[in-house]
């Protein structure tokens, strides 16, 4: 499965969890269809970190957004930036790979011009 594929399948699957919260190994384990322990591990720490740090992610970001609040975004735009997050700290993978991919998913999954604010947002940070 490609770099690109994976990143989509966690921001999904944090999604997910934003939706309707559950057994985390479970619902990466339904989103990949396949056991955990066969997916790429800086994705499981990305998942697990994005997830695990909602709460401090959210008031970060409320920090960084003018005029605007984490609570008042979509679940998948905060599922975007929370895989974003995740991703700068785990600091394996270069910030313009990071907003690249983010803004390549907000096209697809978001509404038409979310992908602008998703970019400043994480340009800031």
């Amino acid at each position: 499965m490609k770099r690109h594929e994976q990143r989509e399948k966690a921001m999904i699957t944090v999604y997910q969890y934003l939706m309707m919260p559950r057994n985390t190994q479970e619902l990466i384990e339904s989103v990949y269809d396949m056991p955990e322990d066969a997916i790429e591990p800086y994705f499981r720490a990305v998942i697990h970190d994005a997830i695990g740090n909602q709460e401090k992610y959210a008031g970060y970001l409320d920090r960084v957004m003018d005029n605007w609040s984490y609570e008042r975004l979509g679940c998948i735009e905060k599922a975007i930036l929370l895989v974003g997050c995740a991703e700068f700290n785990q600091k394996k993978t270069e910030a313009a790979v990071i907003i690249d991919e983010a803004v390549r998913m907000a096209k697809k999954y978001c509404g038409e011009d979310s992908y602008k604010f998703i970019n400043r947002v994480l340009d800031v940070i």
